[in-house]
């Protein structure tokens, strides 16, 4: 890393001065450059300081570049140079954010080799990352060596715990058992403590006792965060009591706490699933003149209420905007749209949309391959079902060759609309891919094929799909004496 270094130092190098540039330098690798460059200056001049070291660091880890970081952590010792808490702290929550919780807890290790003894911050610090990646069991053992290292507890301390404990239904009445006992211990909850267990009981459906809990937070002189209210508008909407989350939606603004986006997907959400599509749109033009960019989850939310509700070029419209927003659909959203348009009858649109998505490179995985495989065949189906053969058969082939699945139905739907249009070569291959993918065709299917060979004066096709057929009954008599 790092190009040669184009600053023209002056005979004094300064940790202000190497700082000033570290920060006014936007590209990583010419910081590195001026970095390195000010001690290679002068032989005997200028020496890294806990400043410029950490600075440094810093820069390395918002672009996740965690190897070199701690790369220059070990130049920090080898240097001789005093490692503060703070650089650890940095490293830990750079480790974090990146969801790496037993990367934290490796650093933290390593504290001692640096002669730095970690205080209650680095402590909270790594029982928090360790709670919200959900490593509950590890995090419970971390909690208990802190207090036997003799680290008292804090309403932070205790409002980690409480979270942990929030996380499962069936440690709730745990998590209130401690929120109870802060009082009594000296430690007075806070708004944050209110609000974990707001969230706590909403995530667990128990939306009476969470209003009760915002209730007694105001009177104990909490104000509730935007969190909080949304946390409780979104229970509301779960429950099914849209009434309610609305009318906390305007206590909230009254009281002078601004709705976010999970606050504004949240209502969408609930109006949508009420039958309310259109007042969500009402909502989303709220939202948008106010400066909120619309998420994947409040145009899925959207998109799926007004397919419900038979509102298919609404739906097509949000997508649309979704689209000029720069947020990718995903298989799911664009489902959505293709089972509308089969609700409606409309097989030509929604097999437009499946071309779409696959132009989009969204192709099946294990997450989607149930899916694709039901809308696909699905329009096949309906395409055939309008004897719309153009349309119908190209698509089956692009089935074929991506390798997704065909049902029995839809070669019988192909087989049959191949024999309307008077094309019984394309019949025939469509019926022995059928037979090839293990799916035994009906009496039905055999006859009109035979019928129509025979009508054409086809009489060895005929003979040869009649022997095909006996080898097929017999394979089948076969299977079921064994």
């Amino acid at each position: 890393m790092g190009t040669k270094s184009m600053v023209k130092w002056p005979k004094q190098i300064t940790s202000s001065l190497v700082e000033r540039l570290l920060s006014a330098e936007k590209d990583l690798d010419r910081a590195i450059s001026v970095f390195e460059s000010a001690t290679a200056e002068y032989s005997n001049g200028f020496h890294h300081d806990q400043t410029t070291f950490g600075l440094m660091i810093r820069r390395l880890l918002s672009a996740n570049k965690f190897v070199f970081a701690e790369e220059m952590l070990a130049r920090m010792k080898q240097e001789k140079c005093d490692v503060n808490e703070d650089i650890f702290l940095s490293i830990y929550r750079a480790y974090g954010r990146v969801h790496k919780p037993l990367e934290v807890v490796r650093v933290f290790r390593k504290m001692k080799e640096f002669e730095c003894k970690p205080t209650a911050r680095s402590y909270i610090t790594v029982f928090s990352i360790l709670v919200d990646e959900s490593h509950l069991k590890m995090a419970f053992t971390f909690y208990r060596y802190m207090r036997k290292q003799g680290i008292p507890a804090s309403v932070p301390s205790l409002n980690v715990l409480i979270k942990a404990l929030c996380k499962s239904s069936g440690t709730m009445d745990s998590a209130f058992q401690i929120f109870k006992e802060m009082p009594k211990r000296g430690h007075t909850p806070d708004s944050y403590t209110y609000g974990t267990l707001i969230n706590g009981l909403c995530r667990g459906g128990r939306i009476p006792e969470a209003k009760e809990l915002l209730i007694d937070m105001e009177a104990n002189g909490c104000a509730p965060s935007v969190f909080t209210y949304s946390c409780l508008i979104h229970g509301f909407c779960q429950s099914n009591k849209l009434t309610d989350a609305m009318e906390l939606f305007k206590e909230m603004k009254t009281k002078g706490v601004d709705p976010n986006v999970c606050t504004y997907s949240s209502l969408i959400d609930g109006l949508c699933k009420n039958g309310h599509s259109l007042q969500a749109i009402e909502l989303l033009e709220r939202m948008t003149r106010k400066g909120l960019a619309p998420n994947s989850i409040t145009y899925s939310s959207l998109m799926h209420g007004l397919c419900k509700e038979g509102k298919i070029q609404e739906a097509v419209q949000i997508l649309d905007r979704m689209k000029l927003q720069d947020l990718k659909p995903d298989a799911g959203l664009y489902s959505k749209v293709i089972n509308g348009f089969c609700e409606a009858g409309k097989f030509k649109e929604a097999a437009n949309f499946l071309d779409e998505m696959a132009l989009s490179g969204i192709t099946p995985n294990r997450v989607t391959w149930g899916l694709h495989v039901r809308i696909h065949n699905r329009v096949v189906q309906g395409l055939c079902s309008l004897s719309n053969h153009s349309q119908a058969f190209p698509l089956y082939l692009s089935l074929r060759s991506r390798g997704i699945s065909v049902e029995a139905r839809t070669f019988e739907c192909l087989i049959q609309c191949s024999c309307k249009k008077g094309d019984l070569h394309e019949a025939a291959r469509v019926l022995e891919e059928m037979v090839i993918d293990g799916c035994i065709p009906d009496e039905e299917i055999w006859n009109g094929m035979l019928v129509g060979f025979w009508d054409r004066r086809k009489v060895r096709e005929a003979s040869e799909l009649l022997k095909a057929k006996l080898i097929d009954e017999l394979q089948t008599d076969l299977n079921k004496s064994i």
